[in-house]
């Protein structure tokens, strides 16, 4: 739990994970009039205890710019057909 600070490629060994979780935003008020993204996972299905969250991120305008540029560049084709302000599944996107 923690608020990200930097954001910067990966070199690590990684694959896809096992298991799916479900993530709720918040919008949280930060210091000076700014805004705080809060991300908050629960536990997957296979979890023997009630759900609770397992892990969260803060972001602030920053590093919400930054993987913005990072999630266009994974995913081009998802900002082609949204055209930059629509909707998709429910969650705004501008």
């Amino acid at each position: 739990m923690a608020r990200v600070r930097s954001l910067s490629k990966g070199h690590q060994n990684v694959a896809i994970h096992g298991s799916s979780v479900d993530c709720y935003f918040q919008m949280v008020a930060g210091p000076e009039n700014t805004t705080i993204l809060h991300l908050s996972t629960f536990g997957s299905d296979d979890r023997h205890s009630a759900p609770k969250s397992s892990q969260s991120l803060q972001i602030d305008e920053v590093i919400a710019s930054e993987l913005l540029k990072v999630i266009r560049g994974t995913f081009p084709n998802l900002f082609g057909e949204l055209g930059g302000s629509e909707s998709k599944g429910g969650l705004p996107v501008s």
